[in-house]
């Protein structure tokens, strides 16, 4: 009877500790990569090289991050696992950072708040933002198994990018815009705070084509970067304020002369239209008579004579006084 309740006992513990204990499920927002004795299941000899998400790294850097594509577990359930089998289940929601949080140490960047980044005028500038990310669901082996912290290779990506971007920044010329005096006083001064705060959307966009290579790298997407805030040094900020006043003011003096010179050159170009259909209105009765005279010279002699006696009559009967030649 003991032996009896012993194999019992040992079957209930063993149904319970491996068979319903192996079962699991995947939420909506989860994927899940499953290992057979520590190794994960993989799509026979494909990798990441072999997915678009590697077309924007270099010769070198595929060298490097060839990873071998496993198989992704979806939403669901009931699966089931060996003991000698584990899941990995990770999140594949959207996340938003502050783009100045350092996972490592978050004391840093003034408590994960600012960035500070050098311009190339040396002036210190703070720098405020976030960025969204996600697990990257087509490169699952690098995010799990190929870089420890993922997200600290990637914040560490993307401020060094930051920072040497802020570093070599330089405004965009637009086409057909001339550089006045204040914009080339400026330029040689180096005011690159100013353009950093206008071109902050072509930043934002200069980020997302580097970081671009994220997913094949780390398994992480970044799917954008919010630049939003770029603070100077707190001795320049009268400075900047001063030339942006005058910068304004210039703009608005500009935008007044053209919008008088092109009123003028509108007013100018009417004139000649009115001035060249006077002309014109004037012109065609000169025409059709002289085209009306050319047909009666060739309908005969006398027609002409005839025109001529009939235009005088009609002058006579108009005019109030006559004064006739006395021919002696």
């Amino acid at each position: 009877m003991t032996l009896l309740g012993f194999f019992v006992g040992f079957i209930a513990w063993f149904l319970t500790r491996y068979l319903l204990a192996g079962i699991y499920t995947v939420d909506q927002n989860e994927r899940a990569v499953k290992t057979v004795f520590g190794r994960a299941e993989r799509l026979g000899t494909q990798t990441t090289l072999d997915d678009p998400i590697s077309e924007s790294l270099n010769p070198e850097e595929r060298e490097r991050y060839a990873y071998p594509q496993v198989r992704v577990i979806p939403p669901g359930g009931l699966y089931f696992k060996w003991p000698w089998e584990k899941v990995y289940k990770v999140s594949v929601a959207t996340q938003t950072l502050n783009m100045a949080f350092d996972p490592e140490d978050p004391s840093a960047n003034l408590g994960g708040t600012r960035i500070s980044a050098v311009t190339k005028d040396q002036l210190d500038t703070g720098l405020t933002g976030q960025i969204r990310y996600r697990v990257s669901e087509r490169n699952l082996y690098a995010y799990l198994f190929g870089v420890k912290r993922p997200i600290v290779h990637v914040m560490g990506y993307f401020i060094s990018v930051l920072r040497e971007r802020i570093a070599n920044f330089v405004a965009p010329n637009k086409l057909g815009e001339e550089a006045d005096a204040l914009s080339t006083a400026a330029s040689v001064a180096g005011v690159s705070i100013n353009d950093l705060r206008k071109n902050l959307s072509s930043l934002n966009e200069h980020m997302e084509r580097e970081c671009a290579s994220a997913p094949a790298r780390y398994g992480i997407t970044l799917d954008a970067s919010l630049i939003t805030g770029i603070d100077p040094p707190h001795e320049v900020e009268s400075a900047l304020a001063a030339i942006n006043t005058a910068h304004n003011q210039v703009s608005s003096d500009i935008s007044l002369a053209q919008a008088s010179a092109d009123q003028k050159i509108v007013q100018s170009r009417r004139a000649v239209e009115i001035e060249t259909l006077n002309a014109q209105a004037e012109v065609e009765p000169l025409r059709a008579l002289a085209e009306q005279l050319g047909t009666l010279r060739t309908s005969g002699s006398g027609a002409l004579a005839a025109y001529l006696r009939n235009v005088r009559l009609k002058l006579f009967k108009e005019a109030s006084q006559v004064i006739l030649e006395d021919k002696q």
